[in-house]
């Protein structure tokens, strides 16, 4: 069993932690349904001082006019602090979670990688001349925005706030970063690595408060020059208008319903291990989850019966008791996320859907739901066109390609999908078809850090990841120098 957590957490404005004027907030465990700790809540007030904290950070030039590769030896520093702690984080990660242990690991690991990529590409940014002919030098740099607002989603709260921060540290914006309130905990860690990198005072706020107050005032906050937000359609929407208001640009990572095409002549039990990852990793929370198998019909019983089984074999359970890798599943993150998911499930069902196995919660405390199989699903039904996030996979099945490719494309979403087949023409025609910000050809979330990240329709727009991800958080200007004779 892991040690007991600190009972209160606070926030972390202008260099020091300190208490919300909202009050506290009661984090909840997973596994159990009971109260884990409290956390300091932000109310509007509190977003105004982290907002000025930041504001006074750029304008100071203490981090934007850094040389470059000093800014990203900070940057970096903080990935190293986060391997350091990774002992003392990882329970804190997955207590208030609900993801196994060893999962939690591997989030920290994916955290300590942004902040070394992006550490590196901070020296990286460069302008360029353009030639206006004689008695001209013209030439372009790249200005950081100012201040960033990061709004950070619950099913990776540590590896997504390091995967838009350290961007913006690299390229010298001052951030502000409003943590989820269903785990907002373990992102106090990402503020003690700043403290330990040297960063300077105000170029990182790290507060937590409701979605409906402090993240509304920060999307809004006129001194805010930047947005980046990952979650649902109808606040990335919402969001969006807001920064419409002030002339803001944002990033929006809206969620997906991502399918995989399965041709008939795929290694299936590669396949089943490419399910097991795609869609019970993290219990399904995953935005760019596998929630969709499109299955060549001659293959279809086949594939069905492999993923049935491995879904049956997963141990289910507290994460805290998960600590080695393998095949298990923790809880999802809150009763409401379980519920829902166990509601489309039911929904299903009545419309015809088969559940090969699961599709129910399960009957113990804390919040948990059975790793889920269904068949027999079409592309109308609500299954196989809505966000789920949850692990519920839904199979459908095809005979010809161009009808695979409709049926994938069939969605208001366009983040990723993946093709399976051992016909590397065929893939690669399959995947230029495909609508999507990435495909996956013979291996689910190939790719890492350097690979751009983003969607296509309501799965939002701009690119995370890779060095795309950099042009978001600059602005390029031009300088045109007319030279004496």
């Amino acid at each position: 069993m892991a040690e007991p957590i600190a009972g209160y957490w606070q926030n972390y404005i202008d260099g020091q932690f300190v208490d919300g004027s909202a009050g506290r907030l009661v984090v909840d465990d997973p596994a159990t349904g009971g109260a884990l700790a409290e956390q300091a809540l932000a109310d509007a007030g509190d977003v105004d001082r982290a907002v000025a904290a930041a504001r006074r950070c750029h304008l100071s030039g203490s981090l934007s006019s850094l040389r470059p590769v000093e800014r990203g030896r900070m940057v970096q520093a903080m990935g190293d602090y986060l391997l350091a702690h990774i002992d003392e984080i990882a329970p804190v990660l997955t207590l208030e979670s609900g993801k196994p242990l060893w999962e939690s690991r591997i989030e920290i690991e994916g955290a300590a990688r942004y902040f070394e990529y992006y550490g590196h590409q901070a020296e990286t940014v460069e302008g360029r001349s353009i030639p206006l002919g004689d008695g001209y030098f013209d030439f372009t740099v790249h200005e950081p925005y100012g201040v960033s607002a990061q709004i950070i989603p619950w099913n990776y709260p540590l590896e997504m706030t390091a995967r838009s921060l350290s961007a913006a540290l690299a390229t010298g914006n001052a951030c502000v970063v409003k943590t989820p309130e269903l785990d907002p905990l373990s992102s106090s860690y990402i503020a003690r690595a700043a403290e330990a990198a040297g960063l300077p005072k105000g170029a990182l706020n790290i507060i937590c408060g409701h979605g409906h107050e402090a993240g509304a005032a920060l999307s809004s906050h006129p001194g805010v020059d930047q947005i980046v937000f990952t979650g649902s359609v109808a606040t990335g929407t919402a969001i969006a208008r807001a920064a419409a208001g002030n002339v803001v640009p944002c990033i929006l990572e809206l969620g997906g319903k991502s399918g995989a095409i399965v041709h008939a002549d795929a290694d299936i039990e590669d396949l089943v291990s490419n399910v097991r990852w795609g869609i019970f990793f993290n219990a399904g929370q995953v935005c760019s989850a596998m929630s969709r198998l499109i299955v060549h019909e001659s293959i279809h019983d086949e594939v069905v019966d492999a993923v049935s089984a491995m879904a049956k074999s997963l141990s289910v359970g507290p994460g805290i008791e998960r600590p080695a890798f393998g095949a298990n599943m923790g809880a999802m993150v809150s009763a409401r996320q379980r519920d829902r998911a166990a509601s489309m499930c039911a929904e299903a069902q009545r419309s015809g859907a088969r559940a090969v196995t699961g599709g129910h919660a399960m009957n113990r405390p804390g919040w948990f739901l059975e790793p889920t199989i269904f068949d027999r699903v079409t592309p109308d039904t609500e299954i196989a066109r809505e966000e789920i996030f949850g692990p519920v996979l839904s199979v459908l099945s095809f005979k010809r390609d161009d009808e695979a490719i409709a049926i994938a494309n069939g969605t208001d979403y366009g983040l990723v999908g993946g093709v399976f087949t051992r016909d590397l023409d065929r893939a690669t025609r399959v995947a230029r078809r495909m609508r999507a910000g990435q495909i996956f050809v013979n291996e689910w979330y190939a790719g890492g850090v350097e690979t751009p990240f983003g969607g296509y329709g309501k799965s939002g727009y701009g690119r995370e990841k890779g060095r795309e991800a950099l042009w978001n958080y600059v602005q390029t200007k031009n300088i045109a120098i007319r030279l004496g004779a």
